[in-house]
């Protein structure tokens, strides 16, 4: 009533070689195609949060645009807008916080005050 399944006799289990190889090929394309970009973009990412000065212009993790005005050793102090009478809507935020730096002069030099 089932079908019996017959295997080769010729064929023993046992190693492989190419199973390996075909493994570390798929691991070397994986690793230069995703692993050591993305290594390299965070490396980019920390150093310019680093680098930051007054006047960048930044965009928080939640989504805050605003201009760098005061920078200490773990917090950022960023603009965010101006009210009436010239004054300030300043936020602190942990640079861990800052999700993307455009730097002064890629922004036109920032604002004057």
């Amino acid at each position: 009533m089932f079908p019996v399944l017959l295997q080769a006799e010729g064929a023993a289990p046992g190693f492989d070689p190419s199973f390996f190889l075909m493994m570390a090929a798929i691991f070397a394309i994986f690793y230069f195609l995703v692993i050591r970009p993305q290594q390299k973009q965070q490396k980019e990412r920390e150093a310019s949060i680093k680098a930051l000065v007054r006047g960048d212009k930044v965009i928080t993790s939640g989504g805050l645009h605003g201009t760098v005005t005061d920078v200490s050793e773990d917090l950022v102090k960023v603009e965010i807008a101006r009210v009436k009478g010239g004054l300030k809507v300043e936020v602190d935020v942990a640079r861990s916080g800052i999700g993307a730096v455009i730097k002064a002069t890629e922004a036109g030099g920032g604002e004057s005050s």
